[in-house]
């Protein structure tokens, strides 16, 4: 087994293991963490010139987007803060469509910029009313790999 094989494997396996002892208000933050790491590396492969890499990457943060932190959302307890971080999170998969289509960095950093702002909100509060029940059953498979592929 080569090094980067082992060293691979014993990341996969620290991930699985903070993914499983965490709280549903720390899977939630984990994906913020997977969603901005994701268009980190979209902005490098940007610069880079490599399209198929920045395709990637930016198809991933807006994985992690809809399919884990809008799944997360919490109607009933969240009322309209709730709708409006909906709204949000499907402008900044908006904006990350178009700055693919158009190799744009300006909506890569917007984007960024307002998943930092939701997540330190986020981390702030430490309010687990706005997180679904089921959210830590749904949502810690999409963790793991968020880290995994970004």
């Amino acid at each position: 087994m080569n090094a980067s094989v082992a060293i691979n494997a014993y990341s996969n396996v620290g991930m699985e293991s903070s993914v499983a002892g965490a709280s549903p208000h720390k899977l939630i933050s984990m994906l913020y963490d997977g969603a901005l790491l994701a268009i980190s590396n979209a902005k490098m492969h940007l610069e880079l010139g490599n399209t198929a890499a920045r395709g990637a990457s930016i198809s991933h943060a807006i994985a992690i987007i809809n399919d884990g932190l809008k799944v997360g959302i919490n109607f009933e307890a969240g009322g309209e803060l709730a709708q409006n971080l909906w709204a949000l999170y499907e402008y900044m998969t908006y904006r990350l469509v178009q700055a693919n289509l158009k190799a744009d960095r300006l909506a890569l950093d917007e984007v960024a910029g307002l998943l930092k702002d939701i997540q330190g909100a986020w981390d702030a509060i430490g309010n687990l009313s706005l997180v679904k029940p089921s959210v830590p059953d749904a949502v810690a498979p999409r963790v793991a790999a968020s880290y995994g592929k970004a």
